[in-house]
């Protein structure tokens, strides 16, 4: 059984991208997120993602693999470019559970590869050791 982290559980930061292009994916990370006390900001896709990643850094970014216009593993090469938001922790998400899609994940600049659905106490735990959440030092 997974813990779960606790609705309370205090960050001492908490600004999270979500890169997807699925609406209902989306809400679902937020509904997730939100209710620890991280700031979400979403973006569809890969260029409107480094349109919103050019003045603070990330906690950490939440990036879905396939997507239309710029999808996430280009995403990643290029974040993992620029200065001050080359160390962002990037978690890439997809629902391809080939060895090779994993690969190019980490090859790309993934912190952790991850398949949908993720589940509700895994985002959860790792959104704690992120984002230096309270539970994540028990």
């Amino acid at each position: 059984m997974s813990p779960s982290v606790a609705p309370e559980a205090e960050f001492r930061c908490g600004r999270v991208l979500v890169v997807e292009d699925s609406t209902t994916v989306r809400r679902y990370y937020r509904s997730v997120l939100e209710p620890l006390g991280l700031e979400i900001v979403e973006a569809v896709n890969g260029v409107e993602a480094l349109e919103k990643s050019t003045d603070r850094a990330w906690t950490f970014a939440l990036v879905d693999v396939n997507m239309p216009k710029l999808d996430g593993l280009s995403f990643v090469r290029e974040l993992r470019t620029r200065g001050g938001l080359a160390d962002t922790p990037v978690l890439m998400v997809s629902t391809d559970t080939q060895p090779g899609c994993r690969r190019r994940a980490y090859e790309a600049g993934a912190s952790l590869y991850l398949n949908k659905p993720v589940a509700r106490a895994t985002l959860e735990a790792l959104a704690a050791v992120l984002a230096g959440g309270a539970d994540a030092r028990a």
